[in-house]
């Protein structure tokens, strides 16, 4: 069983998620149950996923967060992705989404999107 935490911090703009662990399979439904309570509850204008503390990340998380991604877009949103280490970083660019999503270099550097 992989583990996955998630810290969830409100911001003047935004709702930022820091992302640890393994995001796949086995943890993508409180994945995906924390991100519709979000959405949901606090409707933020923006919402980051902070990757830089995942350590594994298969198709199943990718599906995840490219569904939050239109979920965003269909309600007038923005999501942006600090992408985190570099096994994080290679399923993103094999997976060729990149050019799809908004992915910043720091949750710093999302608030300008």
């Amino acid at each position: 069983m992989s583990t996955l935490s998630l810290h969830t911090y409100q911001e003047p703009d935004a709702v930022r998620v820091a992302v640890g662990g393994e995001l796949d399979l086995s943890s993508a439904l409180v994945f995906e149950e924390e991100l519709r309570r979000i959405e949901e509850t606090s409707e933020p204008p923006l919402l980051v996923l902070d990757l830089r503390s995942l350590k594994f990340m298969d198709s199943t998380g990718l599906r995840l967060i490219l569904s939050a991604h239109a979920r965003a877009i269909n309600r007038g949103r923005k999501l942006a992705i600090v992408e985190g280490g570099e096994a994080i970083r290679r399923i993103f660019r094999l997976s060729g989404v990149l050019e799809r999503l908004n992915v910043v270099d720091a949750p710093v550097g999302a608030r300008g999107y």
